[in-house]
């Protein structure tokens, strides 16, 4: 079997690879993740936009790149049953096409030839003819073993049985590192059937959710706009301002272009919404301080409410990098009594008991949102969670700190791990006895599958939303 190396020159009179775009800008997605942290759900439609490339063929990228990034964890044990090398010292040009060959060979109904042979051509014109025997050889080999066990991961890979291991079992058969599927049993209370569904869901394309922003359009309206731009449409069925489309784009709404609507996960426009609609003791004309601001969807959300008729609060949203802030300040133009500081949450330019309510929207390993962000499942590590607890623990004392007696903290996190959402809020709650924590069950009335409380957890497969945590907070009056 030849090696795979760098980039070489052609052998002979071959004549050059001719490689189909949908394939090729697949493979550029997977390099500029692998090469520099790219952001898939950020590169990849603006390289669609630009493609000239029929509805047919932008699917058909999606399903590769996002698919491939998604289950990289085991597209790499298959080749690694495949090669004689770890698959981790492959040339990565090479290795990133073989993900995407192995993922055809796997995942979609392309016929194994043409896969292989597709693939091939991709090496051959972005590696040179070097590594194309290799290449060969190693995909024609995954398509043999496919082909034996009727693609059945748990036989491929050799995953431990289901009885003897359901973590190590569930992490082979649902591509998620051990320790993502660990956390999310965990937060299923230990079970593991429903944790193979939610642990399903991370691969199931998401619908775009739009919210109509309180104050600026109705849903009503969106609806019909989305209708007139030929997108199918349906309301979202917890939040009074969000709407679902199935597919298209929502640039190709004038509300969205305007402002006055935005994409928006139905579960973050449900955290602003509770926070908003949870009384505080006493008079309620104060402040809203959301510590966390960027990018601004919640900012936004909670600016419209607290302009509705008859309403006298403010919003100051903070926000600490330069750029998020401006996004802030964009989602909050025009905005009655909202304003943006730049600054960090944990010493926010407010003196303390100033607030009426406070928003901890923590930034977190969104763990989430993993079937937004393909790539973010293999990114994130353990360790992450080593810096991230601390700063969220201390933005929530923080914000603890700002809101006045009988004010309202929201505590949130796109993440269900348990390490960065109920044992930060028992172990902030449990040291402060000014404090109590609140039902937030009780605040989401229309939502059904949040858990016993007091805390609330949002879900893909339940929901249809991201895995959204929320808790609230009381500051105790006496």
């Amino acid at each position: 079997m030849s090696p795979a190396g760098a980039p070489g020159g052609t052998r002979g009179a071959r004549p050059p690879a001719r490689v189909d775009r949908p394939r090729r800008l697949a493979w550029e997605v997977l390099r500029a993740v692998d090469e520099r942290g790219a952001y898939a759900n950020l590169l990849l439609p603006n390289l669609l936009a630009n493609s000239g490339l029929s509805v047919r063929d932008r699917g058909f990228v999606t399903e590769l790149a996002y698919g491939a990034l998604r289950s990289q964890g085991t597209l790499d044990g298959v080749l690694d049953t495949a090669t004689n090398r770890p698959v981790a010292e492959i040339d990565p040009p090479v290795r990133d096409a073989l993900r995407l060959g192995a993922y055809q060979l796997l995942r979609t109904r392309v016929p194994a030839r043409a896969a292989v042979d597709s693939t091939v051509d991709l090496v051959r014109a972005t590696s040179g003819e070097r590594p194309v025997r290799f290449a060969n050889a190693v995909l024609r080999r995954v398509a043999a073993r496919i082909a034996e066990t009727g693609g059945d991961l748990a036989a491929l890979l050799g995953a431990p049985p289901f009885t003897a291991d359901p973590i190590g079992h569930l992490a082979v058969v649902t591509a998620h590192p051990r320790w993502i599927v660990q956390a999310v049993v965990e937060a299923l209370g230990d079970d593991v059937d429903e944790a193979r569904a939610a642990l399903a869901a991370d691969d199931d394309r998401p619908a775009v959710h739009v919210v109509a922003r309180p104050g600026r359009l109705d849903r009503a309206s969106l609806l019909a706009e989305a209708e007139q731009a030929g997108l199918t449409a349906r309301p979202g069925p917890y939040s009074p301002y969000a709407v679902r489309l199935d597919g298209g784009d929502p640039a190709r709404l004038p509300s969205v272009v305007s402002g006055a609507a935005a994409v928006q996960d139905e579960g973050s426009q449900l955290v602003a919404l509770a926070l908003a609609d949870t009384a505080t003791v006493g008079p309620d004309r104060g402040l809203t301080v959301d510590l966390c601001a960027g990018p601004g969807g919640k900012a936004a959300m909670l600016a419209g409410l607290l302009a509705g008729p008859g309403a006298t609060g403010s919003l100051l949203a903070i926000e600490p990098r330069a750029a998020r802030a401006n996004l802030v300040a964009r989602s909050l133009r025009g905005a009655p009594r909202a304003w943006v500081a730049r600054g960090d949450g944990r010493a926010a330019p407010l003196a303390p008991g100033g607030a009426a309510r406070g928003l901890v929207d923590a930034p977190c390993t969104g763990l989430g949102a993993l079937r937004r962000r393909p790539e973010a499942r293999w990114r994130r590590t353990p360790g992450d969670l080593a810096a991230l607890v601390p700063l969220q623990s201390a933005l929530l004392v923080a914000a603890l700190d700002l809101v006045r007696p009988g004010g309202v903290v929201a505590y949130a996190t796109c993440s269900p791990h348990p390490a960065e959402t109920t044992e930060v809020v028992r172990r902030v709650a449990g040291q402060r006895p000014d404090v109590s924590v609140l039902d937030a069950t009780r605040a989401l009335p229309t939502v059904d599958g949040l858990g016993a409380g007091p805390f609330a957890q949002l879900w893909p497969h339940r929901h249809g939303t991201d895995a959204m945590f929320l808790a609230l907070l009381r500051r105790c009056a006496d």
